[in-house]
């Protein structure tokens, strides 16, 4: 791309007619054609129009307009903006200590990282940003508004926020610092339950989530070992889904955890589950919401479809496509939509997600909670197909009746965890 463009489409024609002779005469319908007209359009910018221009950003803009047009979750980024992606993937950046994406046209908090600067400063998940800097920010692209928090530690942001049920914008000025995400949260209860939450889906995930799971057995030997186990995908937006394998693969000793398929629903690859280093049949539930998503969604569907755990919250998000990061050759990126994942029983969740075992609705009013999230509600998400089997609510009155048993309740001020925690010790009495 550090060619113009203009000449590197020409060129990329005449190789094509050199190399793949079936295009050497390309038709009305080839797509080729089309690069003429692109390539015609390009030189009258750059000739007439009435100011020099950038053409990086003009090059930049024709793909991310190529791809704006396909589905919400295929973009493309420019260095700064893949920089921030690998960042993500790794655990460590600078910046304020928040997740955030788009909801019904506004940047919104979907996480606050516990002991990070926007934790100090009370910012909570379902904040939306009204200015960033001074900068109006419900139209400004997610990427353009994670760099503007991003940045060196010392360095400050001022952010103001429209908070659910809070009448005057709420304003904060935060201090970057470095942000160590640690993906997994555990804590063993004083039953021999173990609460595992799961805040990302990056490259230490797997590990992590071994090393708690080691942890608890350590801690719980001589004392009959660990009773159960707490999954907590709530307000998980996903991530790399070979993280979610790992997840799933330690607890499943056998069988598919999750199936992408292309177009026509030619299947692409089949992840299965190993049978060493499979954890003991611990009892087991997974506490989801609307913004369990992608890779949460994977992990949920492929331990509910194995009957390995009980689902408890809200239905999931349902954001059900695969996106492969293609790396151009200026360090830019694509993030391109290309396949769907299924879930083992075959079950594709775009944009209808999964419906919990036992439903619970989150009493303590939250913006992240508030409404259908889900994504269904995106514009120009992909449809699922009609013929294709959906998830089903699955009967839970008996897992409600079960629920209801008395039983200690060490989340007092998170009900769906309290209810989740009863369920699980009924599934743990009933053994």
């Amino acid at each position: 791309m550090r060619e113009r463009f203009v000449l590197a489409a020409l060129i990329a024609c005449a190789t094509m007619s050199i190399t793949m002779p079936a295009l050497a005469e390309p038709n009305a319908q080839s797509p080729y054609r089309k690069l003429e007209i692109f390539a015609r359009a390009l030189a009258h910018i750059e000739h007439s129009h009435v100011e020099d221009v950038d053409e990086d950003a003009l090059v930049y803009g024709a793909i991310r307009g190529m791809l704006q047009v396909l589905d919400p979750h295929s973009a493309f980024m420019d260095p700064d903006e893949f920089r921030i992606l690998t960042s993500d993937t790794e655990g460590r950046y600078g910046g304020i200590g928040v997740e955030i994406d788009v909801r019904d046209g506004w940047l919104t908090v979907l996480k606050v990282f516990d002991g990070g600067p926007a934790a100090r400063a009370d910012l909570r998940p379902g904040d939306r940003f009204l200015t960033i800097d001074g900068q109006g920010a419900r139209d400004l692209p997610i990427a353009e508004a994670i760099e503007r928090m991003r940045g060196e530690p010392g360095t400050r942001v001022q952010v103001t926020l429209r908070r659910p049920e809070v009448e005057a914008a709420v304003e904060a000025t935060l201090t970057r610092e470095i942000i160590e995400i640690d993906a997994v949260e555990a804590r063993l209860l004083r039953d021999r339950v173990l609460y595992v939450r799961l805040r990302a889906f990056q490259e230490t995930t797997g590990k992590e989530l071994r090393q708690a799971l080691d942890h608890a057995v350590e801690q719980t030997a001589g004392k009959g070992g660990v009773a159960g186990l707490m999954l907590d995908l709530r307000d998980n937006p996903g991530g790399l889904l070979s993280a979610a394998v790992l997840v799933a693969d330690e607890f499943l000793d056998e069988g598919v955890i999750v199936s992408t398929r292309g177009r026509s629903e030619r299947l692409l690859r089949e992840f299965r589950a190993s049978s060493g280093g499979t954890r003991p049949d611990w009892p087991m539930v997974v506490i989801v919401n609307g913004y369990s998503a992608s890779a949460s969604e994977i992990v949920a569907g492929a331990l509910r479809d194995h009957r390995r755990a009980v689902l408890v919250g809200t239905r999931t998000f349902g954001k059900g496509s695969v996106q492969n990061v293609i790396e151009l050759p200026d360090q830019s990126a694509m993030k391109l939509t290309t396949a769907l994942y299924y879930t083992p029983r075959g079950v594709s969740i775009q944009a209808e997600g999964i419906a919990p075992d036992v439903r619970v609705e989150r009493e303590i009013p939250s913006g992240v909670l508030a409404g259908r999230a889900g994504e269904a509600s995106l514009e120009g998400h992909l449809g699922a197909d009609d013929d294709a089997p959906r998830p089903a609510d699955r009967g839970t009155r008996g897992a409600d009746r079960a629920a209801g048993r008395s039983a200690p309740a060490p989340f007092a001020d998170d009900n769906q965890a309290r209810m989740a925690h009863e369920v699980l010790r009924a599934l743990i009495t009933s053994r």
